[in-house]
């Protein structure tokens, strides 16, 4: 499948647009909708597809570390420099998470609280997952010298250990001797006494870009690659296949633990959302090459390309002090148009930002450049 700019897969920023844009809906309803519209079927509709970018954030995470980490291998790139330049990146991230936070305080100086500096959003857990995938590629290039089956058998064990792990670090092991702000990093607790369900920690969140990891992997192996779109078409199948699994081992009488909670930190959960990714994947993959996925300008590619600047800039029109509309008090139609505006805006400051990204690099040495000297092009 031809990408849809050079080195870039067009399904990938697809599915990242895809992830903006029940990202913003998400937002917009929660923050603007107000009276009985907040108690309406809509509404619980809206937010229940809210469950979905965080997942498919930390899914594509994986699945690109997976790519960049075997490009670097086949360039012959030392084990120690690859992952050094991997961890960095997760390191980078997880400083624009900070910085985020620290921002989002100064704007909304006078009435945010101070514990605002220390919640624990995606930013923070794309950059943590980031280096602890790094790290553990590390090892096991290490030990395997490539493996691919390797590294994905590693994170797919990986993935399930910390889904497995989360029941029992939000309840009965949870690490309540740590300072709350390194404590909700592993359970979400904030500064309420009680694990959050609307933070990012590590578990369960970090699991998902693991079982990205593992996929990516999966993608490049030699039997992947061979086989084509039909790899594509078995991940679907497979991802159909796992949510029947899960909801039929949710429903057996047999519980593991002794606090059981579905919603927000079931494995029987995780993998049924593991099981809609794939899907989704399939489903972009198939709509990229043969449907209309990249026939002329795709606003879900084009916002996949700058996930992160619209994601960062569109929080404060609709969260923030610069908020479009009057938060709490909008019906469904007015709501609408709101994320309407935001929508084309977003898509608007993304096609700028690819149109414009690089040129700073190359007005350097044209105002650095004597004049009349030439100038090499």
């Amino acid at each position: 499948m031809p990408p849809a700019t050079p080195s870039r897969l067009a399904y990938i920023d697809w599915m990242r647009g895809l992830a903006c844009l029940l990202m913003f809906q998400t937002h917009c309803y929660d923050a603007w909708l107000g009276g009985d519209a907040r108690n309406s079927t809509f509404f619980m509709w809206s937010q229940l597809g809210g469950t979905l970018p965080a997942p498919l954030f930390l899914f594509l995470a994986g699945i690109s570390f997976a790519l960049v980490t075997d490009k670097l291998r086949r360039r012959g790139l030392p084990i120690r420099q690859i992952a050094h330049v991997t961890i960095r990146r997760g390191a980078e991230i997880l400083v624009l998470g900070l910085l985020f936070r620290l921002q989002e305080f100064v704007l909304a100086w006078g009435w945010a609280p101070w514990t605002d500096l220390f919640r624990v959003d995606i930013l923070n857990t794309i950059g943590l997952s980031m280096i602890f995938m790094g790290l553990l590629c590390w090892i096991v290039l290490a030990i395997a010298r490539g493996a691919r089956l390797m590294l994905g058998l590693t994170a797919v064990a990986t993935a399930l250990a910390i889904s497995l792990l989360t029941p029992l670090l939000w309840t009965t092991w949870r690490p309540g001797w740590l300072p709350w702000p390194l404590e909700s990093y592993i359970d979400g607790v904030h500064n309420l006494g009680q694990p959050q369900a609307w933070l990012f920690p590590i578990f369960p969140w970090s699991a998902f870009a693991f079982a990205g990891l593992a996929v990516g992997f999966l993608l490049l192996s030699d039997w992947a690659r061979a086989r084509g779109a039909g790899t594509f078409l078995l991940a679907g199948m497979g991802g159909v296949l796992l949510i029947y699994i899960a909801r039929w081992v949710d429903h057996r009488p047999q519980q593991l633990y002794a606090a059981y909670d579905f919603w927000h930190t079931s494995p029987n959960f995780f993998l049924i959302r593991v099981g809609m990714l794939l899907a989704i994947l399939a489903t972009a993959y198939m709509w990229c090459r043969w449907g209309a996925g990249q026939r002329g300008f795709s606003p879900l590619i084009q916002l996949g390309q700058t996930s992160l600047l619209v994601y960062w800039v569109h929080i404060e029109f609709v969260y923030g002090r610069f908020s479009i509309l009057p938060k709490r008090a909008q019906n469904i139609h007015t709501a609408s148009l709101g994320l309407l505006v935001i929508f084309v805006a977003m898509v608007a400051l993304s096609v700028v930002r690819t149109k414009f990204k690089g040129q700073g690099a190359k007005l350097v040495p044209k105002v650095r450049t004597p004049q009349g000297a030439d100038v090499a092009t």
